[in-house]
């Protein structure tokens, strides 16, 4: 890594798009600073892969905030009351929000890496999403 590399952002959620978005950063020429959530959901299993695609890639910082937003409920992934569906096509989603859904959860991510690329003086932030693999996710 060179100092004269542009600083980004990238939202490191540990799966699959978030390190596509990391593996195009790094090939862009972005120096990249990551930012992973422990927001209450009730797995490790992707942070765990988002600590070792940090390292993979060795970015030039990788911050874990903790924010919890199972105080607000809702959600499957992080209120120990709801059950997690074993899985839902699309068929089965319809209409409906599935319980897996954290309320607001990619807005919240998105104004946290906001205000962490204002402090590494960044104006490109990346996220992993994916329109075509529709869950039935509002946000």
């Amino acid at each position: 890594m060179t100092g004269n590399q542009p600083p980004s952002v990238i939202l490191l959620s540990g799966g699959l798009d978030s390190a596509t978005c990391l593996a195009i950063a790094r090939d862009a020429g972005f120096a990249i600073h990551a930012i992973s959530f422990r927001y209450g959901q009730r797995h490790e299993y992707e942070l765990e892969r988002a600590v070792a695609l940090a390292r993979h890639f060795d970015v030039a910082s990788h911050r874990i905030v903790d924010i919890n937003l199972s105080q607000f409920g809702g959600s499957a992934l992080t209120d120990d009351s709801i059950v997690v569906p074993k899985s839902d096509s699309v068929d089965q989603i319809g209409n409906a929000i599935p319980v897996t859904y954290v309320p607001a959860r990619n807005t919240v991510f998105l104004s946290l890496a906001l205000a962490f690329a204002e402090t590494i003086n960044s104006v490109d932030i990346f996220i992993g999403v994916n329109a075509l693999d529709y869950s039935g996710y509002p946000d």
